[in-house]
């Protein structure tokens, strides 16, 4: 099983602007590539990806169209009011996370 860790809404450090455009481009390659994945999971400022306004659900769509199931951390969405606002997949727990990740047979996390 393959999990797509995402627990920022940037990819790599530094400049904010810049990191959220390498991770719109990164889910964007993957969603169009061959590459299988089970599972993607947001946690911390991820679930930004996730909820109203993302400028990456499109590509969040295409790997759920592909067979991902996309889980977001509830606490996560509880502590920065945004439960209400999420607008794609399912909301997970940390219990599921900790075993998927203990499963897990890569895990990507850009």
């Amino acid at each position: 099983m393959t999990l797509l860790y995402l627990n920022s809404d940037q990819m790599g450090s530094g400049d904010p602007v810049l990191g959220k455009k390498l991770l719109k481009i990164f889910l964007e390659k993957l969603a169009a590539s061959d590459v299988q994945v089970d599972l993607v999971g947001c946690v911390n400022s991820g679930i930004y990806l996730t909820s109203e306004g993302s400028e990456v659900l499109a590509s969040l769509k295409k790997l759920e169209e592909k067979g991902a199931r996309i889980a977001t951390c509830g606490t996560c969405l509880d502590h920065l009011h945004l439960r209400e606002k999420l607008q794609i997949g399912e909301i997970g727990a940390m219990d599921q996370t900790v075993q998927v990740m203990a499963m897990a047979d890569r895990i990507i996390r850009p």
